[in-house]
């Protein structure tokens, strides 16, 4: 199965440049696409400001797949990602249209392509273990413990991320190993025929847009969002309110315009951890863009890998 893989840190442009490619009348490529989106919190309802989702207008112009499937209580994990993102690729292909999967989700994204590191099935002893300990000692006892062991998983997992602070522990008490010996394989699943391309702007700009954007998502009542789904008992806890845009709106003590910069600041950080993950990808093709037109000239520029990629 042949897919497009468009990836690229947050406000890259990846959607404008999909809409400019697949919906603009004019400038139209040939070959009809529908999205298969890699983003870990588009799947949650009720979260639209903040991670920046598509509007339904614009879903109807462009077909999204895996948006507003989940609850924000629910974990979405990249396994979920993987099987979901194949039975869209193939109904999508079935259809005669191309997959195209668009994200900033780096390790999904990545499983998608490569395949699921072989991590051990669970215990359901230990897990259980695991889960009195977090309830009797708490996250910081587990955090230790994963740090004396496993440190980079610890440095890694946020520090709200209760799931995989507890898979962690569960994987190091069950092998005696850290998550990193269960390596992802590095090549394309079999199977799979795809074009990577990566969507990168200058640093300055990449800060500037992403800055403008999460002025945008305050102004368009980002707050309010997050106020309504801390009124359904969504709490730090809840996996859809670790993302960027709603964890800060938990710091304690925090003005409205304090938590914009702290969002700010973290979008940046996670900006330039995405571009560096991005760099593991196979075969990945870089589209550097810049600038007001730069969107549409990198959508001409993309056209002819797309149509030979197509062709082969």
């Amino acid at each position: 199965m042949r897919a497009l893989v468009l990836v690229g840190p947050t406000a890259s442009g990846k959607t404008e440049l999909l809409f400019d490619l697949f919906a603009a009348r004019e400038r139209r490529f040939f070959c009809a696409a529908e999205i298969i989106s890699a983003d870990s919190m588009q799947v949650y309802r009720g979260m639209d400001i903040g991670t920046a989702k598509p509007s339904a207008r614009e879903r109807a112009l462009l077909p999204h797949h895996l948006i507003d499937i989940f609850e924000p209580s629910e974990q979405y994990s990249a396994g979920d990602f993987v099987r979901l993102a194949d039975l869209a690729s193939s109904d999508i292909a079935s259809r005669g249209c191309l997959p195209v999967i668009s994200g900033g989700t780096g390790f999904y994204v990545k499983n998608f392509v490569c395949g699921l590191p072989t991590v051990p099935a669970s215990d359901p002893e230990i897990r259980a273990q695991v889960a009195a300990d977090l309830a009797s000692r708490g996250p910081e006892a587990l955090r230790a413990e994963l740090a004396a062991g496993d440190p980079g998983s610890a440095r890694r997992i946020h520090e709200r991320d209760l799931y995989r602070l507890s898979r962690a522990v569960e994987v190091l008490r069950g092998t005696g190993r850290p998550l990193s010996d269960f390596a992802a394989p590095s090549g394309t699943r079999a199977g799979l025929e795809l074009l990577l391309v990566e969507l990168t702007r200058p640093r300055e700009e990449l800060y500037a847009r992403i800055d403008a954007r999460v002025e945008r998502m305050f102004a368009l009542g980002l707050a309010a969002e997050v106020k309504a789904l801390r009124a359904k008992g969504l709490g730090p806890g809840a996996p859809g309110m670790k993302a960027i845009g709603y964890r800060e709106f938990f710091e304690p003590g925090l003005s409205v315009n304090e938590i914009e910069e702290l969002v700010k600041r973290d979008s940046r950080r996670y900006a330039k951890r995405q571009e560096t993950f991005f760099a593991c990808l196979p075969g990945l093709v870089r589209l550097e863009v810049s600038g007001e037109k730069g969107v549409a000239e990198a959508s001409e520029r993309l056209k002819p890998l797309l149509e030979r990629f197509l062709a082969d």
